[in-house]
């Protein structure tokens, strides 16, 4: 491809802020900013604007949004040795509303254990409360009705030890289960992202620009000299078909873009370990050696069931905390469980995910061979007796919510067409394998409760033959996925060693903050999507009281 340069208009093509990303916490920040007439807002996203995926606005269309190739990065992680050596899908969403676009609308706060144990000032749990209390009067969040299925579900796990809870958000998760918060509207069936929540009613604004299949290719720093950064960040450059086209800021860059993008672009922009900058031949402006480092993850797998009667639940909506570990404080939730029915998107999530894990990496991306694989499984599920059997299907998604586990990510060259090389470390920590098999028994253990046997419990996957924890360990080394919840690549501390600063502020480059799950310093036992709109919420309330305004 033959790349042009569109050359700047010091008019038009210089603003005041820029942010990098449209997704769950960049909404939330171009929207903040804007409301100043007086500061020109430009929002670059990679992805498509909303209007081009209506799929990504509507409640129920959910499951159409996640096997929209259009939506989501489609990446790969490098052999992970704890895994077979098997490549695993890294994915996350694009387009506005970043993976809060695409995911299944899961409003989660986490546990006040989750951010106390982070020791930062201004981030304990009752410091972030008034935050995530205002975030949800825009957002407007819902419970969805109970069902029989849910109902029978709970039963079961208060057979097996955990308590029924009216609201997971109370900061205390540890052996409760209830029906989980969610970022919708029912009554309008209308998603409610942060695009959808506070962007989208203020595109119009004059001062706030917003340029979708706009692909960041790296920043513009400049030395600085006599002061107590080592470099500024000028603009920035980026791609938009095949031309690039570089913009110019008077005051700050707002990398927003996701834990797996935000520390790529910053190591492609010479920030990171000096001594991995220069084996790939990009010039160091500034050694920050943990840019790219604590990469964590949640890593899943289901156990599936066969029921005698057809689920009558169409959504994710049931979750249960617990420890199941002994990594964690006693009384504090290692690990995640959702009841799934899968007649919600069991067909979806076969699309998406079966070619990712039955195809060689190079036979995946060649593209016929997945097509070819997806085209076999639409054709299964127009039988009748087929679907019927998935519509009898449920399983208990066992979620590592606490790993000890850490991975990385570095580049592979200097070329921002590129794949970066991540690795998201997963069970390099054997306490964490330990933990996902006794989350599985005691998946099993709900599941044989007499709740679950009078609606039926036949277990399908990963069947009888797989009950001992040698066999459940080999078991979740051949089936373990993401959940999509990276963090931690850009820490957050007040530490030196740290990427950014307690306002998110990178550390020796000015005019430059990271907002996005990357700066998490260690992970929620919770989803992602709430922690990134607390971030995005907070980095527009220091950007605001750093400027004066």
């Amino acid at each position: 491809m033959t790349l042009t340069y569109q050359a700047d208009s010091s008019a038009d093509e210089t603003f005041d802020y820029v942010i990098v990303g449209g997704g769950s916490a960049g909404c939330i920040i171009a929207e903040a900013l804007s409301r100043n007439p007086q500061q020109r807002v430009l929002l670059l996203e990679a992805g498509l604007h909303a209007s081009e995926s209506p799929e990504t606005l509507a409640a129920d269309q959910y499951k159409q949004a996640f096997i929209n190739p259009e939506l989501l990065w489609e990446r790969f992680s490098v052999p992970q040795s704890h895994c077979n050596s098997a490549r695993l899908f890294q994915g996350s969403g694009r387009g506005l509303g970043g993976s809060g676009a695409v995911n299944a609308m899961v409003y989660t706060r986490g546990s006040a254990y989750d951010y106390n144990s982070w020791e930062l000032p201004g981030w304990r749990w009752e410091d972030v409360i008034p935050d995530f209390r205002a975030i949800e009067q825009t957002l407007g969040i819902h419970r969805l009705p109970p069902t029989r299925f849910t109902e029978s579900c709970i039963a079961a796990a208060e057979e097996s030890g955990f308590q029924r809870k009216e609201d997971l958000n109370d900061g205390t998760l540890c052996g409760f289960l209830g029906y989980e918060w969610m970022n919708l509207d029912p009554q309008h069936n209308e998603r409610r992202s942060s695009y959808v929540s506070f962007l989208k009613p203020h595109e119009g604004r004059s001062n706030l620009e917003i340029r979708t299949g706009a692909q960041v290719q790296r920043l513009l720093l400049s030395p600085q000299d006599g002061s107590n950064s080592v470099a500024k960040a000028e603009g920035v450059e980026y791609l938009k078909g095949d031309s690039l086209h570089r913009i110019k800021v008077r005051r700050e860059v707002i990398l927003a873009a996701g834990a797996l993008e935000s520390p790529r672009l910053l190591l492609l922009s010479g920030v990171g370990q000096g001594a991995a900058l220069q084996q790939v031949g990009i010039p160091v402006i500034v050694d920050l050696p943990a840019v790219g480092q604590n990469l964590m993850d949640h890593p899943n797998v289901s156990v599936f069931f066969l029921g005698r009667a057809e689920s009558d639940c169409k959504w994710a909506q049931l979750y249960g905390f617990h420890r199941v570990g002994q990594h964690v404080p006693d009384g504090e939730a290692d690990s995640c469980f959702v009841f799934y029915s899968a007649r919600s998107s069991f067909r979806e999530g076969m699309l998406r995910m079966l070619p990712t894990m039955a195809l060689p990496q190079t036979l995946y991306q060649m593209g016929w061979p997945k097509r070819m694989l997806q085209a076999l499984i639409r054709g299964a599920f127009r039988i009748g007796a087929v679907q019927r059997f998935v519509n009898r299907m449920y399983g208990v998604v066992v979620i590592l919510g606490k790993p000890e586990s850490r991975g990385q990510l570095r580049l592979a060259s200097p070329h921002p067409s590129d794949a970066a090389l991540i690795d998201p470390g997963y069970f390099a920590a054997s306490a964490d394998l330990e933990t996902m098999i006794s989350g599985v028994e005691l998946a099993r253990k709900m599941a044989a409760s007499q709740s679950l046997q009078s609606y039926g419990s036949r277990e399908l996957i990963p069947g009888a033959r797989s009950h001992s924890r040698d066999r459940i360990a080999r078991f979740i080394k051949q089936n373990v996925m993401t959940t999509y919840h990276y963090a931690g690549t850009c820490r957050l501390g007040i530490d030196a060693a740290s990427v950014v600063d307690e306002r998110l502020r990178v550390r020796k480059i000015a005019g430059l903050r990271v907002a996005d799950a990357s700066v998490i310093p260690s992970v929620p036992v919770s989803a992602m999507n709430a922690p990134s709109m607390l971030i995005g919420y907070r980095a527009a309330r220091y950007l605001a009281e750093d400027s004066g305004a």
